[in-house]
């Protein structure tokens, strides 16, 4: 079922899983426009596209920004991109500690514009969100009924789970307020916490998995957060954009959210021994409260040795997710899902010899 080489234009493809989807996608055959505010950076892109399995020579650079009006694109790349059937929206600021206005800016209001866009030029979106939204208690407990998101009181969700998280569960209902206003058409993507690519382990460093990755090495995690029951679930980043870009192509999906998540993903006290494993490595085998690890936290050295943001504790969790749509989805595509436990060796040998063995020579 190959589909037709067809224009897609992508925000966020110079990030984790920017780089994999540009890759999975122009391996394809696809045309990529990737919104860039630093558009010389395209040779750096291209090299990387390559390096990851996909052909650099279809995917290009268009000038702008999402925090700029009609996304700061001048008019000649606006009638280009009058072309593109499929928009892939994963832009977003990540990062612990931002503020309501600086999230806000990009991950909210960006989203919104990209999402005018693609209602006004009847392209289709594909957007990532976040498997947070499919854990309702959380998002009851947190102030947001899905069900009625406009009712929310926005700046207590933003003081209660910090700016990141708060924006991107903003923007989730912001643009599915403009696709249905509009009569555009989406589909959403919610991944599980991102792991390296199965095979190769690759992963860009900043991704929450390298901290607790280096945090492990470092001889900083000398317990494990949580009970037996909290684990951290995980995607593999190469099963992420295969869905992805299988999904945009799929007219049954328009309308439909799909959670990337692995529920073969262990608990946490298996998940540092899996990462342990190949770097012959001791593993934390006792436990510490959340309460107990984030009260630590508040403590200004504590929080500094540890090298943990209270904000990244909250995607330890005890709930477990219902992936039976996920499963029958990458079934019907024969999609087949790597093995997680071997994604996180991997991805725990390149993170030790690509982040930690330079930190050290340093």
């Amino acid at each position: 079922s190959r589909e037709m080489s067809v224009e897609c234009f992508v925000t966020g493809g110079t990030g984790f899983i920017g780089q994999h989807l540009l890759a999975n996608l122009s391996a394809k055959g696809h045309t990529l426009r990737v919104l860039m505010r630093r558009p010389e950076r395209l040779a750096a892109l291209r090299e990387q596209v390559d390096s990851l399995g996909g052909c650099a020579t279809r995917v290009f650079a268009v000038a702008g920004d999402l925090e700029q009006d009609n996304l700061g694109l001048s008019l000649a790349d606006q009638e280009v991109l009058r072309r593109a059937s499929v928009i892939f929206h994963l832009g977003a600021h990540f990062a612990w500690g931002l503020s309501m206005e600086q999230s806000r800016a990009v991950n909210v209001a960006g989203a919104k514009r990209v999402a005018l866009l693609a209602a006004e030029q009847k392209s289709r979106l594909v957007m990532i969100g976040g498997y947070m939204l499919n854990n309702h208690e959380h998002l009851q407990r947190i102030g947001i009924d899905p069900r009625q998101p406009e009712l929310t009181n926005w700046p207590a969700v933003y003081r209660r789970v910090g700016g990141y998280e708060a924006s991107k569960l903003e923007a989730h209902f912001a643009t599915q307020q403009v696709m249905s206003a509009k009569g555009g058409e989406m589909t959403v993507v919610h991944p599980a916490t991102v792991c390296g690519h199965s095979r190769t382990g690759h992963i860009l460093d900043g991704q929450p998995l390298v901290a607790l990755i280096c945090n492990l090495v470092q001889g900083k995690m000398t317990a494990v957060p949580g009970t037996a029951e909290h684990w951290l679930p995980l995607v593999t980043v190469d099963y992420l954009v295969e869905l992805v870009a299988v999904c945009a192509f799929d007219p049954a999906m328009v309308g439909q959210e799909l959670l990337a998540l692995d529920d073969q993903t262990p608990n946490l006290r298996e998940l540092l021994a899996q990462v342990a494993k190949p770097l012959g490595l001791k593993s934390p085998k006792h436990h510490i409260s959340l309460r107990l690890l984030k009260w630590l936290l508040s403590i200004p050295p504590v929080a500094w040795f540890l090298n943990t943001k209270p904000e990244a504790l909250d995607f330890i969790q005890t709930t477990r997710f219902n992936t039976a749509a996920v499963e029958q989805f990458a079934n019907r595509h024969r999609i087949v899902k790597p093995d997680i436990r071997q994604a996180l060796q991997h991805t725990a040998t390149f993170v030790n010899a690509y982040y930690i063995a330079k930190g050290q020579a340093l």
